[in-house]
């Protein structure tokens, strides 16, 4: 693309278009409404058009400002409301939880079957566990009373809610920040957090006590976990994006996945709430240990349940995740 050309032939519809934004909305007759609507769609596309074929940033940028003041005059200003809120929670989120089942899913089952491998290896070799710590160490670690049954009431509830659910919405966060990076720094993370979950079920199992670390990280880690291999497999769905566009453009493909990202984040970090909840509350509680694991069961059923019901619902509905249409920035079509 000549860019020189393309602004010639195009400079007098951009004039025009900076002239009628100058002016207020209710001095414009019809004719001018219609013909800034008009000029507003041949901007978006020749912005399009520049990001794709010649990118020159000045050019770009004067464009991209044009184009979202005229956007703003053309939709209009929306105030965020409940009904916001509401619909993010029955629809987008869930939505977005169900689209991305074939990279989390996958990415618990693998998750799982790592972490059972390397417990029984664990447990299994004296030599691997005293390379962990030295033997009065992983007794102390794992005895009753132990630092293992201890760490869930070292602190007050709350205190010790608030600091669980900042700790994993952190990894959660970084999970799905770090996803553009190719997806690397997820599988990083989740090797990180497989090896601290594989060593508990290794000592514990090794002292033959395993059923009490299962009645105590069972409560409130089923949601826990589940919430973070959903975060990592958006992660990775956003890092395969980057390779594999599909019929989209790079930036495009990446801006729509990035923008479901982010509203995953907020739906996660509630998710992650809950389960801070549980494990600051009933997890070091002195409910029976069936009553603590069923509550924890409940809790991830019926979140499975609002993915797979809900967000299968909302997906057949045509929802995606993404933000509303009407706040979505104006693309041209590109061929597949």
């Amino acid at each position: 693309m000549d860019v020189d050309v393309f602004v010639a032939a195009h400079r007098d519809e951009w004039t025009r278009l900076e002239g009628l934004l100058r002016r207020s909305r209710r001095s414009l007759t019809g004719a001018e409404a219609d013909e800034l609507v008009t000029l507003y769609q041949r901007a978006a596309t020749h912005l399009s058009q520049l990001q794709s074929a010649a990118p020159d940033p000045a050019l770009i940028g004067r464009l991209t400002a044009l184009v979202a003041r005229a956007r703003s005059a053309v939709v209009g200003s929306r105030r965020s409301t409940w009904r916001d809120a509401l619909g993010f929670f029955t629809t987008g989120f869930p939505a977005a939880c169900y689209r991305t089942r074939h990279w989390w899913v996958p990415t618990a089952l693998l998750f799982t079957a790592l972490v059972a491998g390397l417990g029984w290896w664990i447990a299994d070799s004296p030599d691997v566990q005293a390379r962990i710590a030295a033997p009065e160490d992983l007794r102390e670690m794992t005895r009753p009373g132990g630092s293992y049954e201890t760490y869930y009431s070292s602190s007050p509830a709350a205190a010790f809610s608030a600091q669980v659910w900042t700790n994993n919405a952190q990894v959660a966060g970084l999970s799905l920040a770090f996803g553009a990076l190719l997806g690397l720094p997820v599988v990083w993370l989740l090797l990180q957090n497989a090896v601290n979950v594989a060593l508990g079920v290794g000592l514990m199992a090794s002292a033959d006590r395993l059923d009490v670390f299962l009645g105590l990280i069972l409560p409130h880690g089923l949601l826990e976990l589940t919430a973070v291999f959903v975060a990592a497999g958006v992660g990775l769905r956003l890092g395969w994006t980057v390779i594999d566009p599909g019929p989209r453009t790079r930036l495009t493909a990446l801006a729509q996945e990035g923008r479901a990202a982010l509203g995953m984040a907020i739906g996660l970090a509630v998710v992650l709430l809950i389960s801070g909840v549980i494990e600051g509350f009933v997890t070091p509680s002195g409910l029976p240990t069936w009553a603590r694991v069923a509550i924890g069961v409940a809790a991830e059923l019926a979140f499975l349940a609002y993915v797979f019901i809900l967000g299968r619902r909302a997906v057949a509905a045509g929802e995606t995740g993404d933000v509303a249409e009407a706040d979505r920035p104006a693309e041209a079509p590109v061929a597949a």
